[in-house]
C-alpha cells in the first residue's frame, strides 16, 4: 500500500503586505516559516532558524538568492535551505504559489 504524503496550501499573505528584501515570520501550527521577497520579485519560504544557534532568518540579510543569518552570517541558499561552505547544515524549504496577489506556502 503506498502512502502518500498529504499536503496544504495555506493563504499567508498579501503580496503588497511583504516589502523587498526584507524578510517576515509567518506561522502556520506548530511551523516558524521565514518569508521573503526578492529584488527579483521571487517569493522565498524557508525554516525560520538558522541550523547553528537557531537564528531567526526572516530577521537576516537578503543578496541574491540567500540569507545571511543575523547572529553568526552564516549563508543559506533560499533556493534549496544549503547552508553554504565552510559551515554545515540545511533548513527547510516550503514551495510558494501565488494566487491572486496572495502567497500561500505548501506545508
Amino acid at each position: 500500500m503506498n502512502k502518500t504524503l498529504k499536503t496544504d496550501l495555506v493563504k499567508v499573505s498579501h503580496i503588497d503586505d511583504l516589502s523587498s528584501q526584507i524578510g517576515k515570520e509567518v506561522k502556520i501550527g506548530d511551523n516558524e516559516i521565514a518569508l521573503f521577497k526578492l529584488s527579483s520579485g521571487k517569493i522565498k519560504a524557508i525554516e525560520n532558524r538558522c541550523p547553528h544557534k537557531q537564528g531567526p532568518l526572516s530577521q537576516g540579510i537578503i543578496s541574491g538568492e540567500y540569507i545571511f543569518c543575523p547572529l553568526h552570517d552564516w549563508k543559506i541558499d533560499l533556493d534549496n535551505g544549503e547552508v553554504q561552505k565552510p559551515d554545515d547544515g540545511c533548513v527547510k524549504t516550503y514551495p510558494v504559489e501565488v494566487i491572486d496577489d496572495f502567497i500561500h506556502i505548501r506545508v
